[in-house]
């Protein structure tokens, strides 16, 4: 969405804070032993006393309050009882959410417990590149130069990305113009980034796979090659200069 005036930068920043809250806590609540589907819960819990509903939920019928992936996953994971968490689990949290007519959404990976499975270099190349992009979006930018910084911090640091999900444009409902906001540099994108807009910017860092398969639940998301993926994702306000970092408040 394009923000106009003071009461849609308010609306979008209350849904911002929202899901960017309910992402902080539910990594801080997050333990070895707990199932997927108890830390759901408790991010569902602090979405509606916050008045927020569950995006993934109004739009798709997602069988969860939030996605939560898990070591091999990519995106999309449901939570269930049946899943448990245990240390040194690689996991992913995507928290999105409407609130007054608003939308946002934000994500993250991180590693519970110790990091026996040596996952912590995945996870902070994600995030690290995360804030290279943010911090030379602005309005006039090409989307596509944005794609080619990630791609190309991706395979300096000798990883590689997932090219068949990307960022979004955000705000009155979860998904809208620029569709597309990729992580590798699309020749054929000749959109810009628009001063005022509101977008969703992510990244998928992966150790193996180029692009993410559908698993038979019809949600859960995987590498084509295998491997394991690192995803990290801010709602921002574009201005001519850095960007706005509406859920700076998860602590990404």
């Amino acid at each position: 969405m394009s923000i106009t005036n003071q009461t849609e930068l308010q609306g979008i920043k209350k849904v911002s804070e929202a899901v960017g809250y309910t992402l902080q806590k539910m990594r801080d609540f997050a333990q070895i032993g707990m199932s997927t589907k108890e830390l759901d819960e408790y991010g569902g819990q602090i979405m509606q006393a916050m008045g927020a509903k569950s995006a993934p939920k109004l739009t798709y019928g997602f069988p969860g309050w939030t996605c939560i992936s898990v070591n091999q996953e990519i995106a999309h994971g449901v939570p269930s009882e049946k899943k448990t968490l245990k240390n040194g689990d690689l996991i992913n949290i995507d928290v999105s959410a409407e609130l007054g007519g608003y939308w946002a959404d934000n994500g993250g990976s991180f590693v519970l417990g110790e990091d026996i499975n040596h996952y912590q270099p995945l996870v902070d190349a994600s995030q690290k590149i995360l804030h290279k992009a943010l911090n030379q979006i602005k309005g006039g930018v090409k989307i596509a130069d944005i794609g080619a910084l990630i791609e190309k911090e991706a395979k300096k640091m000798g990883y590689r990305v997932i090219k068949n999900l990307v960022g979004h444009g955000v705000g009155r409902s979860l998904h809208e113009s620029p569709k597309e906001i990729p992580n590798y540099f699309d020749r054929e994108n000749f959109e810009r980034f628009k001063k005022n807009s509101v977008v969703a910017v992510e990244t998928f860092i992966s150790t193996k796979s180029n692009y993410a398969s559908q698993e038979k639940d019809g949600w859960t998301l995987v590498g084509d090659k295998g491997g394991f993926v690192a995803q990290h994702e801010h709602t921002i306000l574009i201005t001519s200069e850095k960007p706005i970092i509406l859920t700076e408040i998860n602590g990404i």
